[in-house]
């Protein structure tokens, strides 16, 4: 019997730490605009600890969670790649290089050609 993950919408409690996130980030910014008179320092550091509030109640939250959750996966995957060698990849740029010159040139004598055919041959309008 194969079983399948179900994902159940958040439940109330994490709605709401997501509302005190969003809520702690506007306070973040409005404390920065309005303490302009109280000098960067302070401006900054209100705006450094909403911001900080914020990021810690997020992820105290389910959502904030699978968000980590789907960092570590993340990071976990890219580390079981592959990289090239470097004389690995320094060939196959070189292959991509050469190619870009190739197409830019056929696609050069591919315009004068034609623009010699329609303009020259056909409409007889010489340079």
């Amino acid at each position: 019997m194969a079983t399948s993950q179900v994902e159940t919408v958040g439940s109330g409690a994490d709605k709401a730490k997501l509302a005190v996130a969003v809520v702690l980030l506007l306070a973040g910014l409005v404390a920065f605009y309005l303490l302009g008179k109280q000098g960067a320092l302070v401006q900054w550091a209100a705006l450094l600890a909403g911001l900080a509030a914020a990021v810690v109640v997020f992820f105290s939250a389910e959502a904030g969670r699978q968000l980590l959750a789907f960092g570590r996966d993340a990071w976990r995957e890219v580390g079981k790649v592959v990289w090239p060698a470097r004389k690995e990849a320094v060939q196959m740029t070189a292959y991509v290089f050469g190619f870009v010159v190739l197409m830019a040139l056929f696609l050069w004598f591919t315009d004068k050609t034609l623009e010699w055919v329609f303009y020259d041959l056909i409409l007889g309008w010489k340079k």
